[in-house]
């Protein structure tokens, strides 16, 4: 039962709102240092206030924060509302587009126990009391994470494609795709959406960092505000879409690993007792290869590359602990083979190490191996949406980068303040007309 609530947004001052192509942010991890660099030379982009840069980062996205409220840089909306949130793209070598639909609201920050919110992925430690330090010093979210929720009646795109009609931005974004943005004010449709919502079980798709540090920070703050009847350190800021009938995309993240003590040749002698590997003339032509057969794999060391294909014969020595629907992952198999037996990591160095690094970019796996820098790159496959809603459903935690869902949301469309001053409002009249 996830309980959804609509927000009063914090937004861009109209006069700003037209340029807001250099105002949003990506993830900060999804962009090269030269693009991130650039996003922080513009003083009013929204990654001041979602990775904020200097000694003191959380207590500089503070002031930065309190200076834009000041100045009328970005002002609240008056009425809460849902804020329908369109993602437009097309992939390489596609003619269709495609349009990812969802909405932007605030959720409970649920504790992983309850079983509303599921996630697929660990996370780390640092990066969240990084995340927490910021939510506390700015009470304010620059950038939702993403929720999936499953209904196959798809009965809010309706409400979403009507208020389409009238958006509030439309803007192309670094990525290329075409973000548009739309707000539903009608208390009768967004009581429809809290209904819905109210029926569903939400599983994460994208940040486990800033919803595990939302759950933390609702955890300090339980006896703040004991007369509220809605609390905003309860709440936090999510993008929800339907997983049927939607244009869910999750493409492969690939494994870099640095500093390998083991010589390339006794590297695939080990690798050869696990699985057959056949060369593979050019490294470039992986990029476009297919891996049809599961537990496959692209090898690219200095000089040569390779295809590995894991021996099925030995999967019953597979980490017999685990689900069924986890086990069989191809990246279970490679962590745990790969990284874990053959290399001698265990799983918390794994999550830990700064050998092990994740790239989405073929490109960039090349260079960093070709170059030296790496020891070698494993190109992956894309992993199967049935797949990781299989995987959640059972309580258990894929390898860290599993997936990589796209497109991104987009951070400084609008931002959502769980500061109880600004949040405070009767929510209860969207759930009475719920009832009627």
């Amino acid at each position: 039962m996830a309980e959804i609530l609509p927000l009063k947004a914090w937004r861009y001052n109209e006069r700003l709102s037209e340029n807001l192509e250099d105002l949003t942010a990506p993830l900060f991890d999804v962009v090269s240092a030269r693009q991130r660099d650039l996003l922080y030379e513009n003083p009013l982009n929204s990654i001041h206030l979602s990775v904020p840069q200097g000694e003191n980062p959380a207590d500089n996205a503070r002031q930065t924060l309190a200076n834009w409220k000041s100045q009328g840089i970005i002002a609240q909306d008056p009425l809460p509302g849902i804020y329908v949130y369109y993602q437009y793209f097309r992939l390489p070598g596609d003619q269709e587009e495609r349009c990812r639909k969802g909405f932007i609201a605030h959720i409970k920050a649920y504790d992983w126990d309850e079983r509303e919110i599921l996630r697929h992925e660990s996370t780390i430690v640092s990066s969240v009391n990084d995340r927490i330090d910021l939510l506390r010093a700015t009470e304010i979210q620059a950038s939702p994470t993403h929720g999936l929720y499953e209904d196959e009646s798809e009965e809010l795109e309706i409400h979403m494609d009507a208020a389409m009609a009238s958006p509030l931005y439309e803007l192309e974004d670094y990525q290329g795709v075409r973000e548009v943005v739309a707000v539903i004010h009608d208390r009768e449709v967004i009581s429809r959406f809290l209904e819905v919502l109210k029926q569903k079980t939400v599983i994460l798709a994208d940040g486990h960092h800033r919803l595990e540090a939302a759950i933390e920070y609702r955890k300090m703050q339980r006896d703040a505000f004991p007369s509220a009847k809605w609390r905003g350190s309860d709440y936090h800021l999510m993008y929800l879409t339907n997983a049927y009938g939607n244009h869910l995309k999750i493409l492969p993240t690939h494994r870099l690993l640095y500093g390998m003590e083991l010589s390339e040749e006794l590297f695939l002698g080990k690798l050869r007792e696990w699985f057959d590997i056949r060369v593979f003339g050019d490294a470039e032509e992986l990029a476009t290869y297919t891996f049809q057969r599961k537990w496959s794999f692209g090898l690219i060391l200095q000089d040569q590359s390779f295809v590995v294909k894991f021996k099925p014969e030995r999967f019953e020595e597979m980490r017999p602990d685990l689900p069924e629907a986890l086990r069989r992952l191809d990246l279970v198999i490679l962590h745990d083979v790969v990284f874990g037996r053959i290399l001698g990591m265990d799983l918390e160095k794994q999550r830990k190490t700064d050998q092990l690094a994740f790239e989405r970019n073929f490109a960039r796996c090349l260079r960093e191996v070709r170059s030296g820098k790496a020891s070698f790159a494993m190109i992956t496959r894309e992993i199967e949406m049935s797949q990781v809603l299989d995987v959640c459903k059972t309580g258990a935690l894929m390898p860290q980068k599993s997936t990589y869902f796209y497109p991104k949301a987009l951070g400084g469309l609008l931002f959502g303040s769980i500061k109880q001053e600004e949040f405070e409002y009767d929510y209860e009249a969207f759930f009475e007309q719920a009832k009627r």
